[in-house]
């Protein structure tokens, strides 16, 4: 019987650079997907997913993540008062659903080192990891995609990572895993390499890694051993190498819609998907990006008339 995957760290150091100028005054977790925070969904994807314990691995100009989990009495005395009780329970169910703990880290050195910053919490439990850039929206049908890594690392006693096919002249923009799937199950994939963001012309896969992992203890040793990257990082990719070898490693194919919210495209495509998703929202969503592409087509003709005319 394997030990329940209870703890989760979220990464949330980084200066989300790829959303200036609006970063520089918030948090790229705290941009909104339609009226919630991005970590939000994250964050709930993690707690539906068995997690009882959250790690964020913060940094010093990320303070309002922490107030966002932390109860605001002042507002919500003045919602109770106002009898607003529909905002008062989003905000008691936000605040109540779970233990939220941050720690700092003190160095920008790699996704490795801000994992390892976690272990004095986590200790010889295994553990999950989910990166704030990648959006996992499944049915309401569907187990939240760390709930399937979860599910599958009980089954196997190996050590998960998330992975999705893509087209293979994408994958150099990806950590690419390579391997061969499992004849037993058709969603593993026995993981043989992993290789961060192959140069073009070496491509080998189409299976890229998503920002989700279920990893056993045996990482700490691993991080805490492993020699910078050129760029002076701790590379977790690096160290799912040396896992990989000494106790195996699984890429599990999730069920789901991954989307990187990370760039400006993806992030509007988050928002879309989000709200599609939301029964109250669906049909006005989906009037108005009709809307808009009928005002494009009917702006594109009117050019492309004005022109003919000149």
């Amino acid at each position: 019987m394997h030990l329940q995957v209870k703890k989760a760290i979220l990464p949330v150091a980084g200066l989300g650079t790829r959303f200036l100028p609006i970063t520089k005054a918030i948090p790229k977790e705290m941009l909104a997907i339609v009226d919630r925070p991005m970590i939000q969904l994250i964050v709930e994807e993690a707690f539906s997913s068995g997690i009882s314990q959250i790690i964020l691995i913060n940094g010093h100009h990320k303070g309002n993540i922490e107030d966002f989990f932390d109860t605001n009495y002042e507002l919500n005395d003045l919602l109770s008062k106002k009898g607003d009780i529909a905002n008062l329970e989003i905000l008691e169910k936000i605040e109540k659903r779970g233990f939220i703990c941050s720690l700092r880290q003190k160095a920008a050195l790699g996704l490795g080192h801000a994992i390892l910053c976690a272990r004095p919490l986590i200790g010889d439990e295994p553990f999950a990891v989910l990166l704030g850039d990648d959006l996992i929206f499944t049915d309401s049908h569907t187990p939240p995609a760390l709930a399937q890594l979860v599910e599958n690392y009980y089954k196997t006693g190996i050590a998960q990572v998330a992975l999705m096919q893509v087209p293979q002249t994408e994958i150099h923009k990806y950590g690419a895993a390579e391997g061969v799937a499992d004849p037993k199950n058709s969603r593993n994939f026995i993981i043989n390499n992993l290789v961060e963001k192959p140069p073009k012309g070496t491509e080998k896969t189409d299976q890229a890694v998503v920002g989700r992992y279920v990893l056993t203890p045996a990482i700490w040793g691993i991080l805490e051993k492993l020699a910078p990257s050129n760029d002076g990082e701790i590379q977790l990719t690096d160290a799912l190498v040396h896992l990989m070898k000494n106790e195996g490693l699984i890429g599990y194919r999730f069920c789901g819609s991954r989307v990187d919210a990370g760039d400006r495209i993806g992030y509007l495509r988050a928002n879309l998907t989000h709200a599609l998703l939301r029964q109250e929202l669906r049909q006005d969503t989906l009037a108005l990006m009709k809307e808009l592409l009928q005002e494009d087509s009917t702006s594109v003709n009117s050019r492309s008339t004005s022109s003919e005319k000149r």
